[in-house]
Parts: structure tokens; C-alpha cells; sequence
């Protein structure tokens, strides 16, 4: 496989090795940040196709690094903490994680979890891939090239989250069609998250906002059904 580079953050020095020993083994490229501070600087100045993020540390936090970062790039976001609680899970997820560890937690997991992201995000944010592509849903101010994981609005670039991008794919695929919030966790979050309803309400918010910047027509097919959840709306005026 190719080496694909992973940003591997945690205060820890013995999690660090444990982890890197792992995910070197599998032939991912490692590089390793003891806080938060050196994590963000990291993840500004280079392109990892993911982050292995503690949400404890010195200098900064999982939070606030994931925060900022969501200021600038898409990169995919996996936390890792000590702390089981709902809130923490919420909190994470709302600030652009896209997928959360819970301490202890077994090595082979993490690879896992870190291979499915992979798998399934927008590791093409950076990465373009040169293809006639096919799999597309075109609609009058939108398009998601899913080879490409690139999504234009009024043909301009958006640039979205892998879980945002999952998000409007399994939206704009089914058009005209009611989700409640319970579905769209099931089937955008799947096995990995089990919680708080109002994650997908920020989730579509975000979304709802990005699109807005480049397409207000755009970011309007995301529709909200009072009391029941999201659809995404064709118009055919």
C-alpha cells in the first residue's frame, strides 16, 4: 500500500510507541506530537490523510486543536480520551471529529478505526484523482463528484469534513426523502457512534454554512422537517 501519513497525537510517550509500533507495522508513516500546540502547528504546515488526536493535553486540547484545524482543512480526525462520557463524545464530534476512541482501548482497534476513515473520507481533499469520473449526482446548483469525493456548488470548490461530505451524499442520494436524526446516525455515523441527536443538528448546520458561502441555493436543498428531521430538497421551478 502506499505510505499514507498519519499524525499520531497524544501526551502520553508510552501510548505514542504502542500506537506507532502498530500502525508503522501496517505501513502507515508516523509522526508523532507530545501536545496540542505541536500537533496544530503540524497539521497546518503538512498534509496528513489523518490525525490520531488525544483530547487531554497540555498547552491545548483535542478540542480547541480540532477547532482551529476545522478553520483550514478537511483532514480526518479520530479522538482519543479517558473520558466515556456522552458530553466529551458530543463535544468532539461537534467540532469536526470524525470518529472517537475511548481509553483503554486495544491497539488492533485503533488500526481499524484508522483504516475505515481511510476507507471511507476524503483522503482525495488532497490527493486528486484523475479519472473520467462516473459516479456523480448532478443537480442544478450542486454536484458531488464521489470519485473524487469533491463536492461544487454553483461550480465553486467546497470544502467539507469526511462525515459533512457522507452527510450530503446520503441526503442528496435520496432526494425528496425524510430521515429523522436517529437514521441519519445509523447510517452516516454507523457502528461507531451511539448518542446525542443534536450532533447531527450541528453537523447539518456546518454543512448548511459552507454551502451558503458559496451557493445560497445550494446550502436551501438541505431542508429541515420540523419535528422529524432533514431532506434534501429538489426544486423543479
Amino acid at each position: 500500500m502506499a505510505n499514507e501519513t498519519i499524525l499520531l497525537v497524544d501526551d502520553e510517550e508510552r501510548i505514542r510507541k504502542l500506537l506507532n509500533l502498530y500502525l508503522t507495522r501496517e505501513g502507515y508513516e508516523i509522526t508523532e506530537a507530545g501536545d496540542g500546540k505541536a500537533a496544530l502547528e503540524l497539521a497546518m504546515n503538512e498534509d496528513f490523510h489523518c490525525i490520531l488526536l488525544d483530547l487531554m493535553m497540555p498547552e491545548m486540547d483535542g478540542i480547541e486543536v480540532a477547532k482551529e484545524l476545522r478553520k483550514e482543512k478537511s483532514t480526518p480526525v479520530i479522538m482519543l480520551t479517558a473520558k466515556g462520557e456522552e458530553g466529551d463524545r458530543v463535544e468532539g464530534l461537534e467540532v469536526g471529529a470524525d470518529d472517537y476512541i475511548v481509553k483503554p482501548f486495544s491497539p488492533r482497534e485503533v488500526v481499524l478505526r484508522v483504516k475505515a476513515i481511510l476507507r471511507r473520507s476524503s483522503e482525495t481533499a488532497f490527493i486528486e484523482k484523475d479519472s473520467s469520473a462516473k459516479d456523480m449526482i448532478v443537480y442544478e446548483h450542486l454536484v458531488i463528484d464521489n470519485d473524487a469525493h469533491r463536492v461544487m456548488a454553483d461550480e465553486k470548490r467546497v470544502n467539507l469534513t469526511p462525515k459533512e461530505y457522507e452527510l450530503l451524499l446520503f441526503l442528496a442520494k435520496s432526494p425528496d426523502k425524510v430521515f429523522n436524526r436517529e437514521e441519519l446516525l445509523k447510517e452516516v455515523w454507523n457502528y461507531d457512534f451511539y448518542g446525542d441527536l443534536r450532533t447531527v443538528d450541528t453537523h447539518v448546520k456546518r454543512l448548511r454554512e459552507k454551502l451558503n458561502k458559496v451557493s445560497p441555493e445550494a446550502s436551501q436543498m438541505i431542508h429541515t422537517v420540523w419535528g422529524i428531521g432533514y431532506k434534501f430538497e429538489v426544486n423543479d421551478k
